[in-house]
């Protein structure tokens, strides 16, 4: 019992630790503390091992590679092949619905298409030949997009709401972010097909969970294992509890266990980021304009009435047109463009 609590620990502490990173991400003090970490760490990692980690790190985020796009697919394969193996064999002899089983299968198909799509479309680069049509979609706020800039990389006149990606060596019109799990950014004319990705890995996720946990439930049921009396260290006559029936589920099924544990976390993780794209879209923001949001506000205030006036204005998102209008113009990008256009 003292590793499954030992193990249940360590992964509430990782799902704590990646939600306290995603939220404070925009804090000066905690990018401090990181840059103080890595400081202290300089000390005591030789300098060889140093620049190797370097030189890994600027590989895996810093270049265009496939690697996130294999460990994506084998950890996906790994799931389902748990599932196919051990899961749907088990339930169909529980008498499971059909339907019930095959729903995973339908959400992986319809992701791995969504996944294709965002990853070999165009996320929106700006060229030569549609420069002038890019810089009449949006207007400048002149806080944070500024008319007249250009692009010392590209040199090109930079359309608001672009930004020059530095791993793919373009800009992108309404850039977003660079998602290394597609190995592409994620722009104006794949953001749709990146948030239905989105949305149906989070239900594939949460489908095998709900299928496995269902059929570990049904299965204690079933056995009457709810019922029964065990012996604890000290002789005395203990009833089964849930912290006695997760371990003996462990013991028994330790992959299925295993998995749904994975498959839990990961559904946390993804809800709760499909949550944060979903408010994006609805406000019509941008990954990368959220957060620039501080700076841009801090801006704008310097800009009216000034940091220390009673009278300065709050910096307001020039480009939301109401919940409807701003998923318009996420799934309808083309028509936009040519709305503007005429």
């Amino acid at each position: 019992m003292d590793f499954l609590f030992l193990f249940l620990c360590y992964l509430a502490l990782m799902l704590i630790g990646v939600v306290v990173i995603c939220f404070c991400s925009k804090s000066h003090s905690l990018k401090g503390l990181v840059w103080g970490g890595a400081k202290l760490f300089s000390y005591i990692i030789p300098e060889c091992l140093q620049r190797a980690i370097q030189r890994l790190l600027h590989y895996f985020l810093h270049t265009r590679n496939y690697t996130f796009i294999i460990l994506h697919l084998i950890l996906q394969g790994m799931v389902y092949a748990e599932y196919t193996w051990e899961i749907f064999g088990f339930c169909q002899e529980l008498e499971f619905s059909l339907y019930y089983l095959l729903l995973p299968y339908l959400l992986l198909f319809v992701n791995l298409c969504f996944f294709a799509l965002s990853c070999i479309t165009n996320p929106g680069t700006i060229t030569k030949t549609n420069e002038l049509l890019l810089l009449q979609v949006y207007e400048f706020d002149e806080v944070m997009f500024l008319k007249n800039t250009r692009c010392p990389t590209c040199d090109l006149r930079k359309p608001a709401r672009s930004k020059h990606c530095r791993v793919c060596n373009w800009c992108v019109h309404r850039f977003d972010h660079h998602c290394v799990w597609v190995n592409n950014c994620i722009g104006a004319w794949n953001a749709r097909y990146f948030l239905i990705y989105l949305l149906t890995l989070t239900a594939s996720a949460a489908s095998v969970a709900s299928v496995s946990a269902t059929f570990l439930v049904q299965l204690v049921f079933l056995s009457d294992l709810h019922l029964e009396t065990y012996i604890d260290d000290l002789g005395h006559t203990q009833v089964v509890d849930i912290t006695f029936l997760i371990q003996y589920l462990f013991l028994t099924f330790p992959r299925i266990v295993f998995m749904l544990g994975f498959v839990l976390i990961l559904s946390f993780l993804l809800g709760g980021y499909l949550c944060f794209v979903l408010y994006l879209a609805t406000t019509n923001q941008t990954t990368n304009e959220w957060y620039r949001g501080d700076w841009a506000q801090c801006q704008h205030y310097l800009h009216t009435a000034g940091p220390l006036s009673p009278e300065r204005q709050v910096y307001q998102n020039i480009y939301s047109r109401g919940i409807c209008g701003n998923l318009g113009e996420i799934f309808l990008p083309t028509a936009h463009y040519e709305k503007k256009k005429n």
